[in-house]
């Protein structure tokens, strides 16, 4: 069998997950107003987690699930295996900070000034890191690992590793008043140290106000990113040998919801020393998430993969099959709204209602549009 036509079985529930996962972002992302907004749709702003802060392990840990069976493809061929890693990568973080530039030039009263100095200003201020930033870098380092180490023993022993050696560095350079808080992590110094002030994200704030330069999808973190994505890596392992094996399905998804079971527990158990924080990306977080991430798949498993209920769940799959397409395009569509005439505020800010009946159209644009590329049978891979 050659290379290229050891093409492994897709699995509907993976691409489904992914779906909702990209849908329920495009609609918490983009909220007719942030003034309105229900709470569990809010971010938590440091320790806890509300639904929306699933969204991104849930993605990183599809992703992971995606990773072992892209990869098998290259069983053998280790050095092919290692380029796409990194390639990929590259070419993921490249449109992650292209997404952050956008629209490429400095605006003003809605429209783009052509001005070399300005221009040079204002690139002074663009961020460095990003969502598909951190996830390119997760991708890269949880790739390399389970390309060299490869079974699930030794990857279990790798996720340990990187949770010991994140957590313990917030712990020894952590500072008063405490290691796990916005004053006190050692994360936000060495945002600024390796990226400059200007070049992270200013969207927290100490409790005297004062703005804080910390990013949440800064270097430090993609350790633990990285054990979300691993995660996945070893579901879809799972997944993968149980179908190329000819296995008892049903097994399988009791094994990965029990996996998820045992998950949320040992985050809640850890959650009592290290607090559950998205923002930090803590070990206890990673164990949460990546609990009720198992959970989730184990009953689409359930309802697609082995009962046959597909019909409910394929405007998720096109979102799915699209996903990083889907949001690149929700990031550009929210970013060109400076540019339009009127202004969204004006008919969806009166209320949460509005604002939420303004994300969920925003939401259906996206999904409407990757209808006309799924129908066309195009689909954006990088």
């Amino acid at each position: 069998m050659t290379l290229e036509s050891a093409k492994p079985k897709r699995y509907l529930s993976l691409d489904v997950l992914r779906g909702l996962t990209v849908t329920f972002m495009c609609m918490c992302n983009n909220p007719g107003t942030w003034e309105y907004v229900y709470e569990p749709l809010r971010h938590t702003d440091w320790v806890g987690c509300r639904p929306v802060d699933l969204i991104y392990p849930f993605f990183v840990f599809c992703m992971g699930c995606a990773m072992a069976f892209s990869l098998s493809r290259y069983e053998g061929h280790p050095g092919k295996a290692a380029w796409k890693v990194i390639r990929r990568s590259v070419a993921i973080f490249a449109v992650g900070f292209a997404l952050n530039c956008y629209p490429f030039f400095p605006t003003q009263d809605g429209h783009l000034v052509f001005d070399c100095d300005r221009w040079c200003e204002w690139m002074q201020g663009r961020r460095i890191f990003g969502v598909l930033q951190r996830i390119a870098c997760a991708y890269l380092l949880a790739g390399l690992l389970s390309i060299r180490l490869k079974t699930p023993g030794k990857i279990c022993i790798a996720i340990a590793a990187l949770a010991v050696v994140y957590t313990s560095i917030l712990v020894i350079f952590g500072t008063e008043p405490g290691p796990f808080t916005l004053e006190g992590t050692i994360s936000r110094k060495i945002d600024v140290a390796l990226l400059g002030e200007s070049h992270v994200y200013h969207g927290y704030s100490f409790d005297d106000g004062t703005v804080a330069a910390f990013d949440p999808e800064g270097p430090l973190g993609t350790l633990t990113t990285a054990c979300t994505c691993l995660l996945g890596f070893l579901i879809g392992t799972l997944i993968r040998k149980t179908g190329k094996e000819g296995g008892d399905g049903y097994a399988m998804c009791s094994r990965i919801f029990v996996y998820g079971i045992l998950c949320l527990g040992a985050g809640l158990l850890v959650s009592l020393v290290i607090p559950i924080s998205k923002p930090l990306w803590s070990v206890s977080f990673v164990l949460y998430a990546g609990g009720w991430a198992m959970v989730a798949l184990a009953f689409l498993i359930y309802c697609i993969d082995l009962k046959g209920i597909t019909k409910p769940f394929l405007p998720f799959k096109v979102m799915g099959m699209n996903a990083m397409m889907a949001f690149v395009l929700s990031g550009v569509i929210a970013k060109s709204y400076q540019f339009g005439s009127w202004g969204i505020s004006q008919y969806f800010s009166s209320n949460e209602f509005q604002s939420f009946l303004h994300a969920c159209i925003f939401a259906l644009v996206i999904m409407g549009l990757l209808t006309i590329l799924y129908r066309c049978k195009i689909f954006i891979r990088l």
